[in-house]
C-alpha cells in the first residue's frame, strides 16, 4: 500500500508579506513527494502587500487535513487575528497536523488560534512583544522550535526557517543539496537586518515608519488575546 502523499498547507490572507509565503514556498515545494496547497477563507485570488496576486487559492475549509500548516505574517496579522473563520479552519488544520509553523507576524495567528499557550514562539523583532498576549514566551532567535512548533523570525528568516523544516521532513543532506541548487548564500550589502545591528538613525527611520501603525495593530492582539482567554 502506498503512503499518503505529505501535504503543506498555506494559509494565506489579503495583505500579507509576500516573502514570508514565497521564500518558504520556494523551498517546502521541494519536499520530494509532497503537495503543496495555497489556501485562503474565501478562496480565489489573493493580493499581497505591495500589490503581488496570488490566485486561485482553495478554501481551507475544503482541506481535509495536512501534515504540515504554515501561516506567513504581514502588516495585516493581528487583524486576521480577529477573523473567527480564519483563525478556526487554521486551528482545526493544525490540530491534525505534525507540524504547526509560521513566518514572522503569522505566529500571532496561532496564537490567536490558541496553539502557542506556554510555547517559545518567533516574531518580527518589532511586534514580539505582542506573543505574550496569547500565552506564548517571545524568543529572539531566527528559528524556534518548540515540540512540533516551528517558528520563523521576520519576513527573511522564513528561508532559514524554511531550510530547517526541509532538514527534518528530508534530511540534512537533501536539505544541503536544495541549499545549494538555489544558491542560498546570504551576503547582504548592510549589516543592520537585526535592531542590535542598526545604528540609531536607520533605528530612528524605521520607527518612525512603523510607530503609526503599531497603536492598532497592538490593539488588535490585545483583543485577540482577550477573546483566546473567554
Amino acid at each position: 500500500m502506498s503512503r499518503p502523499p505529505f501535504v503543506t498547507v498555506f494559509a494565506i490572507y489579503p495583505n500579507l508579506t509576500h516573502l514570508d509565503f514565497t521564500g518558504p514556498h520556494q523551498v517546502l515545494s521541494r519536499i520530494p513527494g509532497a503537495t503543496t496547497l495555497i489556501a485562503s477563507r474565501d478562496g480565489g485570488d489573493i493580493e499581497a502587500e505591495g500589490g503581488l496576486v496570488i490566485g486561485r487559492t482553495r478554501k481551507l475549509s475544503e482541506i481535509e487535513h495536512c501534515d504540515l500548516i504554515c501561516v506567513p505574517g504581514g502588516i495585516t496579522a493581528t487583524e486576521t487575528a480577529l477573523d473567527e473563520a480564519f483563525v478556526s479552519e487554521v486551528r482545526r488544520l493544525a490540530l491534525g497536523a505534525r507540524y504547526i509553523t509560521s513566518v514572522c507576524t503569522g505566529s500571532l495567528i496561532l496564537g490567536a488560534a490558541g496553539l502557542l499557550q506556554g510555547k517559545r514562539a518567533a516574531c518580527h523583532w518589532a511586534w514580539r512583544g505582542l506573543l505574550p498576549e496569547f500565552g506564548a514566551i517571545p524568543d529572539p532567535a531566527r528559528v524556534v522550535r518548540d515540540g512540533n512548533i516551528f517558528t520563523g523570525g521576520g519576513v527573511t528568516a522564513g528561508i532559514d526557517f524554511a531550510f530547517t523544516m526541509l532538514a527534518e521532513i528530508a534530511g540534512e543532506p537533501f536539505a544541503k543539496a536544495v541549499t545549494l541548487g538555489l544558491e542560498y548564500a546570504p551576503a547582504p550589502p548592510f549589516a543592520c537586518g537585526r535592531p542590535e545591528l542598526a545604528d540609531t538613525e536607520t533605528l530612528a527611520l524605521l520607527s518612525a515608519n512603523m510607530d503609526k501603525a503599531m497603536g492598532q495593530r497592538a490593539g488588535e492582539a490585545r483583543e485577540a488575546g482577550a477573546r483566546l482567554r473567554r
